[in-house]
């Protein structure tokens, strides 16, 4: 079954969404330039809002330093973290706080995929950010589909990008991606999601019957 991931959770009807439909990540940003980052505490305060079985929580981060990132972990105990940066961050996250970091990546060409060495858990592919962009990922542009399926990768890759629920199960059919990472694709607004468009997605992601 292909994994799902609903990012940018930034309310409560946005998370009980999730966790509703069963997501099996959902993503809390700690990037202030997002109209989707949250504080620590709020992070905690909706992760804390169901006693049900929660999608794993993964905290996305932009080239952080150790501080940056020991600062959210002493409120919430992240289950994955979630990184726009090199492979060398990567791997020193890993060692510093031990537990599994996966690296977020625009791709252009296949000479920038992820090497098959990095240590990353797991990788996030998605469309450069278009020009002018002031953030590196959540752009809401849409990958090169043909390109990211010649991508191979011992570890799991969620496809990004511009997914929504009419177009998630082809894209993962195309790509052979193990899964879907959505936040703008299920918003009724920047920032706001639509409980109707998560439990649409994760559907859609879920049938595409691989």
């Amino acid at each position: 079954m292909k994994i799902v991931k609903i990012c940018g959770i930034n309310s409560a009807a946005a998370m009980d969404a999730a966790v509703a439909a069963r997501a099996d990540m959902i993503g809390l940003v700690f990037y202030p330039p997002s109209p989707r980052f949250v504080t620590p505490v709020e992070a905690l305060m909706l992760s804390q809002r169901t006693a049900a079985k929660m999608p794993l929580r993964v905290g996305l981060f932009v080239n952080p330093g150790f501080d940056e990132v020991e600062d959210v972990l002493r409120v919430i105990s992240l289950d994955v973290v979630q990184v726009h940066g090199n492979p060398a961050l990567v791997a020193a996250l890993r060692d510093r706080f031990g537990r599994p970091v996966w690296r977020q990546a625009g791709v252009a060409s296949a000479a920038e995929f992820p090497a098959p060495d990095e240590v990353a858990d797991g990788f996030i592919l998605e469309a450069k950010p278009p020009q002018g962009a002031t953030r590196p990922g959540g752009n809401a542009v849409m990958a090169d589909w043909g390109l990211l399926a010649q991508f191979r990768s011992p570890k799991p890759w969620l496809l990004a990008g511009g997914l929504r629920p009419d177009n998630v199960a082809e894209g993962l059919r195309v790509t052979g991606a193990d899964g879907a990472d959505v936040s703008s694709g299920v918003e009724s607004a920047p920032g706001v999601k639509s409980p109707a468009l998560i439990e649409a997605f994760v559907r859609a992601a879920r049938s595409s019957g691989l």
